[in-house]
């Protein structure tokens, strides 16, 4: 009898039982996440590009996603030394055939010797393979000018991104006034906003300085760990340089000023540094924080706890899809370090042909390698073109009326910000949207361009702004930079 009453007590209105996971029963931790570079626009998107294929007539013949900072599928071709080398790993029947260059063949021989059954396709050990992350150790040696790296504290990843959130998730603790506060840029990358939120952290916002092309400023820094510890305890900072989405390049002075603050208000630092290679503007240079927490000396170059990351998605590479990267870990605790290791064991390894992939990048070819030529050739070619699109974006948009755009020093994204007529943000509210999300909406639908609302990565209240890469080819972000400027302007008309 009580059996029949539980049964009925599950038929829902429909005749069905209620499923056990529902949006009210699942982790609420998870519904709280957003993730704006593939929201709710890039979906939309989505639809458009079916609708065209199915014949539908639009004010546009395609969809250009300039939302995501994915090269390859913008039109950038690979590095050919890159794929030959992979390539012959993965079939390395092709060592055989004399369409590889000698160097490649040596290469691709070099990586499969120290793979598990000489194949790609085998696990490697949790944090990378072990030659692979003494090349990488031996390329931030000869990044930062000869200062050791210790491949015993490099650990190789699935992209930058689940290294980043591993470190993250070794950093949560406490509850309530106790919870860890992280402070990370705003603008910011949604990676950090998402994971924070997923992990029950306390999202810890610092502005950067737009008037002064994004400056990062220490006092800032201390107005946001202040108000902070009213209600968390601040444990990590986050860096992003080059930056993401703002572009800026941070100065030797500007790294050390954040050392010295992480270090006098016990801050574990996280340096995200994936464009690294991707610097533009004149007089701009990467610095990497390692490099200039080592040059300090003590107290600082023994003591300030430093995560830095690095990937194979960005630079000139836009190996994207192949998910390689890693992360270096000095001054970290050696008891955390194993801790650290035992929870990426629980994901068995980064993907292998990335961690091959990563190897290519950190040892390219030398200057008596048969495809030395050709390898920098590309290699400049990408970068050039890239800074030509970095200046040609800031060009258009700062001679558009009603848009702003500081300088794109580094990475692969503009940043700019517009202004938007009072009648458009009060029908943004009527609508349940986001001023600078409406405006990108309308966008989409009447060009087909697709950006990503600046309220996707924070911003000061009051600013509007939208995040676009550089990415399509010039011709083609040339008509892209046109259309999204005529179209600000008669949206300026239509609500004003």
């Amino acid at each position: 009898m009580a059996s029949s009453t539980v049964d009925q007590s599950q038929v829902a209105r429909n005749g069905l039982r209620e499923k056990v996971l529902t949006l009210n029963s699942m982790n609420p931790r998870v519904r709280r996440v957003e993730y704006a570079v593939r929201g709710p626009i890039v979906q939309r998107a989505l639809e458009l590009e079916q609708e065209l294929r199915q014949g539908v007539k639009k004010p546009f013949t395609e969809v250009i996603r300039a939302n995501i900072g994915d090269a390859q599928a913008m039109g950038q071709r690979p590095i050919t030394f890159l794929r030959q080398v992979l390539a012959l790993c993965v079939n390395p029947d092709l060592l055989n055939s004399p369409n590889f260059p000698d160097d490649a063949k040596k290469r691709a021989e070099r990586i499969l010797q120290a793979c598990g059954g000489h194949s790609l396709g085998a696990y490697s050990i949790s944090s990378g393979i072990q030659l692979i992350r003494e090349d990488v150790a031996q390329y931030i040696e000869r990044r930062d000018g000869g200062i050791p790296a210790d491949p015993n504290n490099v650990f190789l990843s699935t992209g930058a991104s689940d290294a980043i959130v591993t470190v993250l998730k070794l950093l949560v603790a406490g509850e309530g006034h106790t919870r860890t506060g992280v402070l990370i840029p705003i603008p910011q990358y949604p990676l950090y906003s998402a994971t924070l939120a997923e992990l029950g952290a306390v999202q810890v916002d610092y502005y950067l300085e737009e008037e002064r092309a994004w400056a990062l400023d220490v006092a800032e820094l201390h107005r946001a760990l202040c108000q902070a510890r009213d209600h968390c305890r601040p444990r990590a900072l986050c860096v992003i340089n080059p930056g993401n989405p703002t572009g800026q390049v941070q100065t030797r002075e500007c790294i050390e000023a954040v050392i010295r603050f992480a270090f006098q208000e016990r801050l574990f630092l996280l340096a995200d540094e994936v464009y690294q290679d991707n610097v533009y503007a004149v007089g701009s240079q990467f610095h990497s924080f390692k490099k200039v927490l080592m040059e300090m000396g003590p107290p600082y170059a023994v003591q300030q706890e430093l995560a830095s990351f690095h990937s194979t998605s960005k630079g000139y590479m836009g190996e994207c899809g192949f998910r390689g990267g890693y992360v270096e870990v000095v001054n970290m605790d050696p008891a955390v370090q194993q801790q650290m290791l035992k929870l990426m064991s629980v994901r068995l390894c980064p993907p292998v042909p990335g961690q091959a992939l990563l190897d290519l990048v950190v040892s390219p070819p030398a200057p008596t390698d048969p495809s030395y030529m050709q390898f920098q050739a590309e290699k400049q070619a990408v970068l050039a073109e890239l800074a030509a699109k970095a200046r040609l974006t800031e060009q258009v948009f700062s001679e558009a009326p009603g848009i702003s755009c500081n300088p794109v020093q580094g990475a692969m994204y503009s940043f700019p910000r517009m202004q938007l007529p009072p009648r458009a943000v009060q029908r943004a509210q009527e609508l349940g949207l986001a001023p600078d999300m409406f405006f990108c909406l309308c966008l989409l639908e009447e060009t087909g361009i697709c950006v990503v609302p600046g309220s996707g990565f924070g911003q000061r209240e009051g600013t509007y702004h939208f995040r676009m890469t550089i990415l399509p080819p010039l011709e083609k972000l040339q008509l892209l930079l046109e259309k999204l400027t005529r179209f600000h302007a008669k949206f300026t008309v239509e609500y004003s």
